[in-house]
């Protein structure tokens, strides 16, 4: 009996599904060893935008995690398109040996209704949507850092603002002072000032903590919670270039999200095709050999099994996958008009942001400047009350910081507009 059971058994094992089940694990490439999961840590020293955008590249967690989604989404695909697994059947009738029956039965399902490429299929529209998912962290990662890094710079300003502020604010109570003990003012003049110079000292410490927020949001966006930079080297001022909003439009086309939307689109009508084809049943072909001990001799097994769909024709899923259709189609329309409202309410901000920071730095702040100095001048020689060099001092204040705010504003709306094209605005921008 043994001697047929044997010559069958290394037959199973060398059918084409089994080698193919065999085959995956020496020539697994869908485990990255060493990739994105170790964390960078950048120098102590000056960073630049493009040492920031190098570090979130590669050691971002947003974006490892999304190539790690692609990487296991191209594994489904290797396992897509892999045939079924045979069967073996093995049965013994009757404990006695003389009237003993054994039956070996190997069975070999057949998908039918292109299950296999439509299987496939799906599984390759779902690499093209994670991919396009990967392109929208990238981009989502990029604008990120250049936001952050932009607001550092902006921190860094602010805190010597405020530091010019203190000093500002200790000569002039230092001046009153004087000016009390010479008997020229009321001692009311130096408590003015020194109110003052406390009011400054806690916009110091303001700056100072706004500057340590934006370091540590900077460096988190490379995975390292505890920045070890020294400053941002950059230009604050440089501010964006401001294209035509006609031209970005005609490039939202290619725009991650819209790409992305797309693709889930491809997905589903690949998916819906998947659930169409499982309406037609699968064939079962058999095989084998039964030995009876009886009369002595082995008889050839053939046989044929196939499902008759009388009530499951799969009619539920195939519906479900439609309207899922239908779903992915209105999210791309959907994601269209946001993204064209989001591309013009941040080329209006930026366009905003820098008619302002333009005019700021040209009359503004050059106005506030001279006045203060007029005035600190002025009460030096007993010409002006020291409420006059409070309003200068408060007045160029205020002009300063509107500066930064619109400088940062200008390119936290640039930041944007690079994150809804998936590309830099500019080539030269940065």
């Amino acid at each position: 009996m043994y001697r047929y059971l044997l010559p069958l058994s290394l037959v199973a094992f060398s059918l084409p599904g089994s080698a193919q089940t065999t085959s995956v694990v020496p020539g697994n490439t869908y485990v990255a060893a060493g990739s994105n999961t170790a964390r960078a840590a950048e120098p102590a020293a000056p960073l630049t935008l493009h040492a920031a955008l190098a570090l979130a590249m590669q050691s971002s967690p947003d974006l490892s995690a999304a190539q790690y989604e692609l990487q296991a989404v191209e594994a489904s695909v290797l396992q897509a398109n892999v045939l079924p697994n045979p069967s073996m059947e093995l049965g013994v009738e009757d404990k006695r040996r003389e009237t003993r029956e054994t039956t070996l039965l190997f069975s070999q399902p057949v998908e039918l209704g292109g299950k296999r490429s439509a299987r496939t299929r799906a599984a390759e529209r779902g690499r093209d949507a994670a991919s396009a998912e990967l392109n929208a962290t990238r981009a989502e990662v990029r604008a990120s850092v250049i936001a952050a890094f932009f607001d550092v710079l902006s921190a860094q300003e602010r805190l010597r603002l405020a530091q010019e502020s203190a000093e500002l604010a200790q000569r002039a109570t230092t001046i009153a002072s004087k000016r009390v003990a010479a008997g020229k003012v009321s001692p009311v003049e130096e408590t003015k000032a020194r109110v003052a110079e406390s009011s400054v000292r806690l916009e110091l410490a303001q700056a100072r903590s706004e500057l340590v927020s934006a370091r540590k949001r900077l460096s988190a966006t490379w995975g390292n919670p505890s920045p070890r930079f020294e400053k941002a080297d950059g230009q604050l001022d440089n501010l964006p270039e401001l294209p035509e909003l006609p031209n970005l439009s005609q490039r939202l086309v290619s725009a991650p999200a819209l790409a992305r939307a797309r693709h889930e689109v491809d997905r589903r009508q690949a998916l819906a095709q998947v659930e169409r084809s499982r309406r037609i049943p699968d064939v079962t072909m058999s095989l084998g050999v039964k030995r009876s001990e009886e009369l002595g001799r082995n008889q050839a097994i053939v046989g044929v099994s196939i499902p008759l769909p009388l009530f499951d024709s799969n009619q539920g899923n195939v519906l479900e996958s439609l309207r899922r259709v239908d779903k992915a189609r209105d999210e791309l329309s959907a994601t269209e008009i946001r993204l064209d409202g989001e591309l013009a309410q941040a080329y209006e901000k930026l366009s905003v942001a820098r008619q302002d920071a333009e005019s700021l730095r040209t009359d503004v702040v050059p106005g506030a400047q001279s006045a203060y100095d007029a005035a600190a001048k002025g009460f030096e020689f007993g010409k002006f009350g020291f409420l006059d060099v409070l309003d200068g001092q408060r007045t160029l204040l205020q002009a300063k910081s509107q500066y930064l705010r619109a400088l940062s504003e200008a390119h936290r709306a640039a930041a944007d507009i690079d994150r809804i094209l998936g590309e830099p605005m500019s080539a030269s921008k940065h």
